[in-house]
């Protein structure tokens, strides 16, 4: 993604920030006709979004209804008939056990197409789905459980009320098709937590819940789909992020399924060769660490033959050390060298020549979204994060903000509205509507933001005291 041009330099408003610590970076301008208009609240919104989020997935399903919808290697293979009807079905039984509009239904198992389908089970039955990663320790998604208020869990090992007395079935539930249809945009879509890793030293934290609503999901799925220029003839996205974090359920899945695309699930990493010549793949989403443990062995197969001029976009979200902690020092192998952006831009261009490279920056609270940069045609800026897009504005905060440099803020249609059950981290983390990430940047006249430390060169902010690792 180059300059977007509309990008004004800072202006101060003192009127949100008394103290002068605060400068936006407004993009001004927007005209008749535009899909985004300011509201009165100064932040920047889609005019026709789908009420909800299940609004458009069901469109979707009736326009493509025979098309894959996801794939899970050595797994099931559904239709978006196939996948909707399964989902409508798991509604149904969550409805028979009493679940309904605005409960919690944490989902907690394996990357697979048992995920997805307990995922939009719990969407299509109106509750909230909890998003619960399967590599937390067990105390820590106890923790998640419990904060979440979770009134039925959809777990790997069993499915079952958390009320007392609730049985635990091996089967998700099954139950005559049911569709709720009553939510709204302003409505709490998806409750996504933190990674509960600390940025001082990888110690345990708690994780903190976000709350999502359906117009940032709808918006960050409408970014994602224009930003990326996904198309609509059946795309085939090989994703390779955790779906219990906004990276890989709103930033991939979701788009996906709105351009009728299929979703390639590989929980066996080791058989990316395979998987992208059989499944024809043209999309691989995936962190830039795996990105850089893979490559090399990716690299050899296509030196012994290996096709992958099929491959048109890679898009990643990486990952890097927090404020203050420097980056290991590179060693001597590959996968470590991989880990600088310019090295892996290279190493990707090598292996996938056909491939556009986007590299996406988000946070948990931006619903995953936010900066975005084609590292095909700038690889070499290590530290460069990306340029707003998708309605996402910036500011700085800190007393070097009017010289271009403090740490980032964003607000925008993504953002989330507030932290559940935490009003004091809401407090601490949002000035009026903009999002304090943590991050350390300077913007520059073009718009760019990059790290301020060089040695940072996410795609994925860690605040100082905890991760909103996407």
């Amino acid at each position: 993604m180059g300059p977007p041009g509309s990008v004004s330099p800072g202006r101060d408003y003192g009127a949100v920030d008394p103290a002068g610590l605060l400068v936006e970076y407004p993009i001004p301008g927007v005209q008749p006709g535009d899909p985004l208009a300011r509201g009165a609240d100064g932040v920047l919104r889609y005019g026709n979004l789908s009420p909800a989020l299940t609004e458009l997935l069901d469109r979707q399903v009736h326009a493509f209804a025979n098309r894959e919808a996801v794939v899970e290697i050595d797994g099931p293979r559904l239709t978006y008939r196939q996948l909707w009807h399964s989902a409508a079905r798991i509604a149904g039984g969550l409805q028979e056990h009493g679940i309904g509009y605005g409960d919690r239904v944490a989902v907690h198992m394996p990357v697979g197409t048992r995920w997805v389908q307990a995922f939009l089970g719990a969407l299509l039955s109106g509750a909230v789905p909890v998003l619960v990663h399967d590599g937390l320790s067990e105390a820590l998604a106890e923790r998640v459980l419990a904060d979440s208020g979770a009134d039925f869990v959809l777990g790997d090992r069993g499915c079952s009320a958390t009320r007392a007395g609730g049985a635990c079935d091996v089967e998700l539930p099954d139950g005559a098709a049911f569709i709720d249809d009553g939510a709204s945009l302003n409505d709490l879509a998806l409750l996504c937590y933190t990674s509960g890793i600390s940025a001082s030293g990888g110690a345990a934290v708690a994780p903190k819940g976000v709350e999502l609503t359906n117009e940032n999901l709808l918006s960050a799925i409408r970014s994602m789909v224009s930003a990326l220029d996904l198309p609509t003839d059946g795309l085939r996205n090989l994703v390779l992020l955790p779906l219990a974090h906004a990276s890989g359920c709103v930033d991939q899945l979701l788009p996906t399924f709105a351009v009728g695309g299929t979703v390639v699930l590989a929980p066996d990493n080791g058989r990316l060769a395979e998987t992208i010549v059989a499944e024809r793949i043209d999309t691989i989403s995936a962190s830039a660490r795996l990105l850089g443990r893979l490559l090399p062995e990716l690299a050899a197969q296509r030196a012994e033959g290996l096709r992958t001029e099929g491959v048109a976009r890679i898009s990643t979200a990486g990952h890097r050390p927090g404020p203050g902690k420097a980056a290991p020092p590179p060693r001597n192998g590959p996968s470590e060298r991989n880990r600088n952006p310019a090295d892996l831009a290279v190493a990707l261009r090598r292996t996938f020549p056909s491939a556009r490279q986007w590299s996406v920056w988000g946070a948990t609270e931006t619903s995953g979204i936010g900066l975005a940069i084609d590292r095909t045609a700038e690889p070499d800026g290590g530290a460069a994060l990306g340029f707003p897009f998708g309605g996402t504005e910036l500011a700085l905060w800190g007393p070097q903000a009017k010289t271009g440099h403090g740490e980032l803020l964003c607000r925008g249609p993504n953002v989330a509205p507030r932290y559940w059950n935490d009003p004091q981290a809401t407090a601490d983390r949002f000035t009026g509507t903009w999002f304090h990430t943590g991050d350390q940047v300077t913007i520059g006249a073009d718009g760019l933001v990059r790290a301020a430390n060089t040695a940072s060169t996410s795609t994925e902010r860690q605040p100082p005291s905890d991760s909103g690792r996407t």
